[in-house]
């Protein structure tokens, strides 16, 4: 159990989906998640992507943590039942240290193993918490806003939208508003194509206008005649 190349984009959305359907999908943490490689947890939801590269929130003992993908993968069938059978007793509950000088001469050799291995344990159970401390000590940033500038159908329209947010919706501008804001951007082909668009649309301007002036004085001739013959 443990290792892993971590989550596939399948196996999230496929997680999305569980999430969805009230399910808490078992995930086991791989090598890159640090101490706790191999253990167990629950995946409790699915955070935004777009805020922060760790969005996979797991529930660890009595912790929900982030997590990125590449930290856990999909657990087996029965991997939790395996791990909590697996799981060492914390030597700080076993008052053991009280009861070893009794033992001391009858069996000496085992006594120092004893007093060998209980250190190593101690240090993989303090070093647990300290990977939890640095997950909870990461702060999330705001999210990313975005300000769209768009172009159709004769129309210069504004839209706002923050991380998956809308906040607000696209309006329309006038061609000389939408001028002063691409003005602003200072990349080279963007304000001479800005400037091609309305020179476009005054030369149909004017062709409408010519037009109509046309009809306009086609009109008043025939109203002349009109007067004329009365």
């Amino acid at each position: 159990m443990g290792g892993g190349e971590g989550l596939s984009t399948d196996e999230v959305e496929g997680i999305r989906e569980a999430l969805a359907a009230g399910r808490k999908p078992k995930v086991v943490f791989t090598a890159s998640a640090g101490q706790i490689a191999g253990q167990v947890g629950q995946v409790v939801e699915l955070a935004d992507p777009a805020e922060s590269d760790e969005y996979v929130v797991v529930r660890f003992g009595r912790d929900e943590l982030p997590f990125s993908p590449a930290d856990v993968a999909i657990a087996p069938r029965g991997a939790g039942r395996r791990a909590a059978e697996a799981r060492p007793e914390p030597v700080v509950e076993q008052p053991q240290p009280a009861a070893e000088p009794e033992f001391v001469l009858d069996t000496p050799p085992r006594v120092p193993a004893a007093r060998r291995e209980e250190p190593r344990v101690e240090q993989q159970a303090e070093a647990k918490p300290a990977k939890r401390a640095a997950k909870v000590a990461k702060p999330k940033g705001p999210a990313g806003l975005t300000v769209t500038l768009a172009y159709a159908d004769g129309e210069w329209t504004v839209a706002a939208q923050q991380g998956s947010k809308a906040l607000a919706k696209p309006y329309v501008v006038k061609p000389a508003e939408a001028l002063k804001m691409v003005a602003l951007v200072d990349v080279p082909g963007v304000q001479e194509a800005v400037e091609q668009i309305l020179a476009a649309e005054r030369a149909e301007a004017e062709q409408q206008a010519e037009k109509l002036r046309a009809e306009l004085a086609e009109i008043e001739a025939r109203l002349a005649e009109l007067r004329e013959a009365g």
